[in-house]
């Protein structure tokens, strides 16, 4: 999702707001009894099949249960998984996909999943374009971090390096020699980082599935892989920044590129309005809810979050795209108001989870004189503090 790291990256060409665009369609999209509308409540009330299955009969898992590492190298607690060369799954410019695992023997899972930037045939930036090895010790990914609810822990950990927000499926000659040099295997890599953790961890009593920025975007694609190897576990997902507010001005951006990343499939066809007129992905969010019920949805967002509102949302004033941000979470939480809530605190900063951009220790940053890091606690504990809080 061309959302700049603070981490140098590869750039390839400028950013641009299109490029982000293509993020937005992260949210693979509605159902029937979806309404019409970007602020219109959309319900659905489950048939007697599967969560998810329109999804699945349009080919989303058609590549869990393809491939298995070639290598597996334990440091400390963590073992780095990596997969070979060749047709399945690889980073952008062909290097091998990695992702790591940390057993701490406990029956409750956490799978968390990096951001860092997108590519387009429009503009192509990525934080980590050749991926990572091991597990970083940032925000909840650190067991040492004083307060982290999640310390104890099982943790699986996929990086981030196709630029598709981990669906895309399609390979590229960018600069027209006849040489392919664009490996956008998102799907790959996603489906293959999942078998090994469903491998890993065949029996989780609880699943906490979390992603930040374009990685937050990747964790609502992911949610129906996930239900589909853990069927009856109770899922808590956790999105990051990746909220779905994009410039109102250029809404076909987001079905453009994901054509483009030939992943067009994420988005149901029975549903209409889960892109939105304005380019909004709201109904998406309800669709997912609607369709699964063992689930709850925590959304995390600065309310004046400068790399969304200025970098590629084209709003004019920081009050703007406020008053879009808050609407769009209140139309979410009216519709699944036991489900799903949010934090948003005054800032232009960006992501929480894996200690912020742009400032240190977001986990500490406030909203209601609730830090992030008693949010997610409350969360997860099912407190009853767990409510919608924000400046």
């Amino acid at each position: 999702m061309n959302i700049p790291e603070t981490i140098p990256g590869k750039s390839i060409t400028p950013v641009t707001r299109l490029a982000f665009m293509a993020v937005a369609t992260v949210f693979f999209a509605g159902i029937a009894g979806c309404s019409g509308g970007d602020n219109a409540t959309a319900t659905y009330t489950p048939e007697q099949k599967a969560p998810f299955q329109e999804l699945y009969d349009q080919g989303i898992d058609r590549y869990l249960g393809k491939y298995t590492p070639m290598l597996a190298e334990t440091e400390g607690d963590v073992v780095t998984h990596t997969f070979g060369k060749g047709d399945g799954p690889l980073c952008l410019f062909g290097k091998e996909y990695r992702m790591a695992t940390r057993d701490m023997g406990s029956r409750e899972l956490m799978i968390v999943l990096r951001g860092g930037g997108s590519c387009t045939s429009q503009s192509c930036f990525l934080a980590f374009p050749a991926g990572e090895a091991g597990i970083p010790k940032l925000g909840i990914l650190d067991p040492e971090r004083n307060g982290n609810p999640v310390a104890a822990w099982n943790t699986a950990y996929l990086p981030y390096c196709d630029g598709g927000l981990f669906v895309s499926d399609v390979d590229t000659d960018s600069d027209g020699d006849g040489q392919i040099d664009r490996f956008q295997r998102g799907l790959h890599n996603l489906s293959a980082a999942l078998d090994v953790v469903a491998s890993t961890f065949p029996s989780p009593s609880r699943i906490l599935l979390s992603g930040v920025s374009a990685g937050g975007f990747g964790a609502s694609f992911a949610l129906p892989l996930v239900r589909k190897l853990y069927p009856d576990v109770p899922i808590d997902l956790i999105n990051d920044s990746g909220i779905g507010l994009f410039n109102p001005d250029e809404p076909q951006a987001v079905a453009e590129t994901f054509k483009e990343w030939n992943a067009a499939a994420f988005f149901p066809a029975s549903c209409t309005s889960c892109i939105g007129p304005a380019g909004y992905l709201t109904d998406f969010h309800k669709w997912e809810l609607g369709q699964d019920a063992n689930f709850r949805l925590g959304m995390l967002s600065f309310n004046h979050d400068q790399r969304i509102s200025k970098g590629y949302g084209g709003y004019d004033t920081n009050e703007e795209f406020e008053l879009a941000l808050e609407a769009v979470l209140s139309d979410i939480e009216t519709a699944y108001p036991e489900r799903m809530h949010s934090f948003t605190p005054d800032g232009l900063a960006h992501t929480f989870l894996l200690d912020g951009l742009d400032i240190r220790n977001a986990l500490d940053v406030t909203a209601g004189g609730v830090s992030a890091m008693d949010w997610i606690t409350a969360m997860l504990n099912d407190s009853p503090d767990w409510v919608s809080v924000g400046d």
